[in-house]
């Protein structure tokens, strides 16, 4: 009887590593990466700084986390606030999104910046210069923003990753199409903004949502948009 002369550990390592590859991917390769795409709806809210924070609900007071949201460290807060506009329009109860930011800002959709009687311009979020104010009340206080109302821009979050798979960079602009049931809409100029900490999720508005019929989608697919590079 023949004897097989016995493997090295360098012959079993790789024999091993085939098969961990094949298993993971087929044909000997590593299993291709593949963005887990998330859209948000992102309904009416407030971004506070922590000086209105405590004029709204009281010296010392800070938010309190309800719920997390899908990027880490952001959160529904418990705390809620009146948003008045001209001629005393008012949401009565729009949620505070934590944590609390360096300048505080509104942020709505276009039915609800009529409901108010403001003008708010699409802006990304942070660049307020020129826009609209309005009065926010709070169970210990009121504290007046003379700018700060905007509709949020349409985006998309992504990490580094993600970024690499579709080809694109930090302030270039994507499509998001979205198949449902007579409602199908492809949106044009979702900003990329790609960080190495952040989670692959297009933030839609509620009147955008509603436009196409998101909760029915049978088909979500973000693609490269052919105008490249945001101008704005």
């Amino acid at each position: 009887m023949a004897l097989t002369a016995p493997m090295d550990r360098k012959t079993i390592e790789n024999i091993v590593r085939q098969i961990v590859l094949q298993q993971a991917g087929g044909n000997g390769r590593p299993a291709a990466f593949r963005p887990n795409l998330v859209v948000s709806i992102s309904a009416r809210h407030v971004h506070l700084t922590d000086e209105h924070v405590e004029i709204l609900f009281g010296p010392g007071h800070r938010l309190t986390p309800m719920k997390d949201l899908y990027q880490e460290g952001a959160y529904a807060a418990e705390e809620t606030v009146m948003v008045v506009g001209p001629r005393r329009r008012m949401l009565p109860t729009v949620r505070v999104l934590g944590p609390t930011r360096s300048h505080s800002q509104v942020e709505l959709a276009f039915t609800d910046s009529i409901s108010l009687g403001l003008d708010a311009p699409v802006r990304h979020s942070g660049d307020i210069q020129g826009s609209p104010g309005c009065v926010l009340v709070g169970p210990k206080g009121v504290v007046e923003l003379k700018q700060g109302v905007i509709r949020a821009a349409r985006h998309v979050h992504m990490h580094l990753r993600d970024a690499e798979y579709y080809g694109v960079k930090t302030g270039d602009m994507m499509k998001l199409r979205v198949v449902s049931p007579q409602c199908s809409v492809t949106f044009d100029e979702l900003r990329v903004r790609a960080e190495p900490t952040t989670k692959l999720e297009v933030h839609l508005d509620t009147d955008e949502g509603n436009a196409c019929n998101m909760d029915q989608a049978i088909e979500i697919e973000l693609l490269k948009s052919e105008t490249g590079a945001c101008s704005c």
